[in-house]
C-alpha cells in the first residue's frame, strides 16, 4: 500500500477506539493464515476496504469498522476441534465474531451485518452494502495473499531457493 493506515487521520479518527482496545490487541496472539495475525489480518483487511471505498463514494467508516472487527473470533482455528469447542470454522466465525464485536464495541447495525457476511458465499446471504462487498473481498484478497507467502515460503525451502 502506497499510504499506510498509520499515517491516515480520517482511517484513526474513526477505528482508534477499536484499534487500541485490549480485546482487539489480543488477536496478535492468533494466526490467521501462514504467519500472519488475526490482528494483522483485520487492519489489512479493513484499511484495503476503507481505501476502495473512499475511492468510489461507499460507506467507508463502516468498512473500516467492520473490516476490523470481521474476524473477532478470539481463538485459535487452527486448533483440534476438540480444544476450540465446535466444527465449521468458516461457517461459524461471522457470527462468532460479530457477537463478540456487539459484547466490546458500539457497532451499527451495518457494521453488524458487515462482520455477519463477509465469508459469503459460505454465510449464503451476501452482503447488503458496498461496504460489506468490499470487506467480503478485501478478506478474500487479503487470505489469498497471506496463503500464497506462506506456500512460497514452503516451496522455497524445499527447493532450495
Amino acid at each position: 500500500m502506497t499510504q499506510k493506515y498509520e499515517e491516515d487521520r480520517d482511517y484513526l479518527d474513526c477505528v482508534e477506539d477499536i484499534l487500541v482496545h485490549p480485546v482487539f490487541c489480543s488477536m496478535e496472539q492468533y494466526i490467521q493464515h501462514g504467519k500472519t495475525t488475526c490482528r494483522e489480518h483485520c487492519i489489512q483487511v479493513s484499511y484495503r476496504a476503507y481505501l476502495l471505498c473512499r475511492k468510489h463514494g461507499w460507506d467507508w467508516r463502516a468498512a473500516a469498522r467492520g473490516g476490523l472487527l470481521h474476524d473477532l473470533f478470539l481463538y485459535d482455528w487452527h486448533a483440534p476441534v476438540k480444544e476450540r469447542g465446535h466444527r465449521f470454522h468458516g461457517f461459524t466465525h461471522p457470527g462468532t465474531a460479530a457477537e463478540n464485536a456487539e459484547k466490546y464495541f458500539s457497532i451499527s447495525p451495518k457494521e453488524r451485518q458487515i462482520i455477519r457476511r463477509h465469508m459469503w458465499p459460505l454465510t449464503v446471504v451476501p452482503p447488503t452494502s458496498m461496504a460489506g462487498m468490499a470487506v467480503m473481498w478485501e478478506d478474500k484478497v487479503c487470505g489469498f495473499a497471506e496463503t500464497c507467502t506462506r506456500i512460497g515460503r514452503k516451496c522455497a525451502a524445499l527447493f532450495g531457493a
